[in-house]
């Protein structure tokens, strides 16, 4: 069965065997579905997804697990909005039901948090209320107004989370789960009760389906795949599909881990559970599924009947059309960072994706396929990211466009970025972006450099001209003797790139510890301490906070790239400002105590800031400029700017100020 075929649930057809599972996306107003919502999710169904299941919704007022979580009392015109729109094109419309329990938050409630028992949660540490039967029986309720809320607005089923964050998934736990009544007796009994709820209120002909913890990690005492495979052979017949996933209350992370995890990493599980419901009922391969290669084989193999690519649809929209119009090699690659498109964080930023920046903003950004009316030769000054973006959308936009890169290849800071320990799947960005120049005919220079005589030739000619140049390193923020070897990060890693390998760039070095030194906290330092000492070298790290790789806990990857440092033997030097480094020593002070102490320390390696690369843009600063030669960030604001200025300056008549201002970044 093709992965673009149509398959059908309960008698109602899909357009294909993709589904876009529920995720958390900021796009709410208030508790209820937004217009936003109405565009992020029609954009997926046109572009060929098969079954479409929305955020899911509280089915109770007591969760409220982060701030714009919707609550199904609220939902019911932005469900029917959503399914007006995405029915049209051939998608299934489900809406994602739960609650998260004693995973959820109790700061904007400002009501106890509920559980099975009284077992604190390990990331709040908060200690629920204990159900009682009066509650019990609200949640039941609950389940079963929202699935009748879902008749009323006209959508194809519902999918009932008993996977992470989920109140369902902590009764079925012996972790969570410890009580002496019939629920703790039997504990998959709530899980019976809410599905036969649902159904009831559902009717006969419209889609029920779950989402199945079936694997917590925690085979002491959680859920396990033989125990998860006698509940799932246990509610085949009440249910119209069926999503193992992975990860509990201990694991959050490992439902939809980042980049570190092989992508596909929950097909031994998947098929684990076909097996026990023995072709009963459709089973969906979920866990970081982003290519469709890897989807078909899941079909072909037996693995599974339907696919989530969640992430990859993010990535590219129009992933299943893709596919079906026989061009794969045009889907634009999910590096599965999480950068973007993990946001349960307070902070409450909107989903995207770091290469498809219009992804979560369908309203307020248009689509970069429309030809500009008049025409332009456009030169493109750099061939990262941002330069990349920009060449390819003024292209598509009917452009006449020169790239120069004034290295020998193309990517710019992307390349060694993606050279960094764990981030291989950054660099599938720069192929995917080779490959879209040349099919829409940009002329590329590589090992050509742009001077200010060159700027003005080309503005005598009239060409637009777009400068991204990319960045620079920043000044030392420690005293280094002369002789000391200091690498910036970026050095270092284009040193791998041309050696061939890790070990080989290091054999280059004088031989002893290397210490990376991390004043930013993001995956750099972590991923570049992982690489040296995965070369065997004796290696150390140095933060100033207090733990490695702060910033990592909004990706996710936070305590899982220390169980790596640790493992790895990597020694991490916390709370600690570098000063020095000479004579084969590196010098410490504590941030708080100034304790002063040494380390070995024969290589440094610096992942401090940056600073942009802008001295063509001083010499011309009326010229657009996109990515971080305005300022160094991520590869996301570097593809926003890149494509805006494609849309801006480089156009006759500028569509984009508008939106710009309103996403708070100027053209």
């Amino acid at each position: 069965m093709a992965l673009t075929a149509s398959v059908q649930l309960r008698g109602r057809i899909a357009q294909s065997r993709v589904l876009f599972g529920p995720h958390e996306t900021n796009l709410a107003r208030r508790r209820a579905f937004s217009a936003r919502h109405v565009a992020y999710y029609a954009r997926r169904a046109a572009g060929g997804a098969g079954v479409i299941v929305t955020e899911i919704a509280s089915v109770h007022e007591s969760d409220w697990p982060y701030e714009r979580a919707p609550l199904a009392t609220d939902a019911g015109s932005g469900w029917a909005e959503i399914v007006r729109a995405c029915r049209p094109h051939g998608a299934l419309v489900l809406a994602g039901l739960g609650h998260a329990g004693a995973q959820g938050s109790s700061a904007y409630g400002q009501q106890a948090l509920w559980g099975p028992s009284r077992i604190a949660d390990v990331v709040s540490r908060e200690v629920p209320m204990e159900l009682e039967q009066p509650e019990i029986d609200a949640l039941v309720a609950g389940f079963a107004a929202a699935a009748a809320a879902v008749v009323r607005a006209d959508l194809d089923g519902v999918e009932v989370n008993a996977g992470q964050h989920s109140l369902l998934r902590q009764f079925l736990s012996g972790l969570t789960n410890r009580r002496t009544d019939d629920y703790g007796a039997d504990r998959a009994r709530l899980l019976h009760e809410v599905l036969a709820a649902v159904r009831a209120a559902l009717g006969p002909d419209r889609v029920l389906g779950l989402r199945l913890c079936a694997d917590e990690l925690a085979p002491w005492a959680g859920i396990t795949p033989v125990s998860a495979a006698e509940v799932a052979a246990a509610v085949a017949g009440s249910i119209d599909y069926l999503v193992p996933v992975r990860g509990s209350g201990m694991s959050v992370s490992a439902t939809r881990p980042d980049l570190h995890t092989e992508p596909g990493f929950n097909r031994a599980l998947c098929a684990g559970v076909r097996t026990a419901v023995d072709g009963s009922v459709p089973v969906v391969l979920q866990g970081s599924v982003a290519d469709p290669a890897m989807a078909q084989a899941a079909l072909d193999e037996g693995t599974a009947d339907l696919v989530e690519m969640t992430r990859a649809q993010i990535a590219d929209p129009d992933l299943v059309a893709f596919v079906r119009a026989g061009t794969p090699e045009r889907v634009r690659p999910c590096t599965l960072s999480n950068q973007h498109s993990m946001v349960r964080d307070p902070r409450n930023p909107i989903v995207s994706d770091e290469a498809e920046p219009r992804s979560g903003h369908e309203t307020e950004d248009p689509p970069v396929e429309g030809r500009d009316p008049r025409p332009r030769e456009v030169l493109v000054v750099g061939g990262g990211p941002a330069g990349l973006e920009a060449a390819r959308v003024a292209a598509l936009r009917g452009h006449r466009v020169r790239l120069v890169e004034r290295s020998a290849r193309l990517g710019g800071a992307l390349r060694p970025a993606a050279a960094v320990g764990g981030r291989a799947r950054m660099g599938l960005l720069i192929p995917w972006w080779e490959r879209e120049l040349a099919r829409l005919g940009v002329e590329v220079d590589v090992g050509v450099e742009i001077t200010e005589a060159g700027l003005d030739s080309a503005a005598r000619s009239g060409v637009a001209v777009v400068l991204a140049t990319g960045s620079r390193p920043g000044p030392l923020g420690f005293a280094a003797a002369a002789g000391t070897v200091v690498l910036t990060a970026a050095e270092f890693e284009r040193s791998v790139l041309h050696a061939g390998s890790t070990a080989a760039a290091l054999a280059r070095l004088p031989e002893g510890a290397v210490v990376v030194h991390d004043p930013v906290g993001d995956w750099t330092g972590v991923g570049v301490a992982e690489q040296v000492v995965a070369a065997g070298w004796p290696t150390a790290l140095i933060t100033p906070d207090q733990v490695a790789g702060t910033q990592l806990t909004r990706t996710g990857d936070l305590a899982a790239a220390n169980t790596r440092l640790q493992r790895a033997g990597v020694a991490r030097e916390l709370r600690c400002t570098l000063r020095s480094v000479g004579g084969g020593r590196a010098r410490l002070e504590h941030v708080w105590t100034r304790e002063r102490r040494e380390i070995d320390c024969a290589v440094l390696i610096d992942c401090g800031y940056r600073l942009p690369e802008d001295a063509l843009w001083l010499a011309r600063p009326h010229l657009p400029r996109a990515g971080d030669c305005v300022a160094p960030r991520s590869v996301y604001e570097a593809v926003l700017e890149g494509r805006r200025v494609a849309f801006g300056p480089v156009s006759a008549k500028s569509c984009w100020s508008a939106t710009s201002r309103s996403r708070g970044l100027r053209p």
